[in-house]
């Protein structure tokens, strides 16, 4: 998972993680100067790995998405179907 991780954060393809799950990106590179948010109990281990720390509903760095808890999933969603969206054009010119 690690691995993944680090290619999808190299590739610029999008990274979303919710409560613990910025646990993974502590292991990764995906973090380093970058803001993010995450469950509280966590918040050192994301600073540590080079994160910069924000205490909010959903936070996103390029294709970086991240939040604290499930009661703000709506938001977090919401924000990777934008993520999402805005690739899509990327992505159907990429064939041709």
């Amino acid at each position: 998972m690690i691995k993944l991780t680090s290619m999808m954060a190299e590739q610029g393809k999008v990274i979303a993680a919710i409560c613990h799950g910025p646990w993974v990106l502590c292991s990764t590179q995906a973090l380093k100067g970058r803001k993010a948010t995450c469950f509280f109990a966590i918040k050192d281990d994301v600073i540590n790995a080079g994160g910069k720390y924000v205490d909010a509903e959903v936070i996103r760095d390029g294709n970086l998405i991240t939040s604290r808890k499930p009661d703000d999933l709506p938001a977090f969603m919401q924000t990777i179907i934008q993520a999402v969206r805005e690739l899509k054009p990327a992505l159907a010119t990429a064939g041709r």
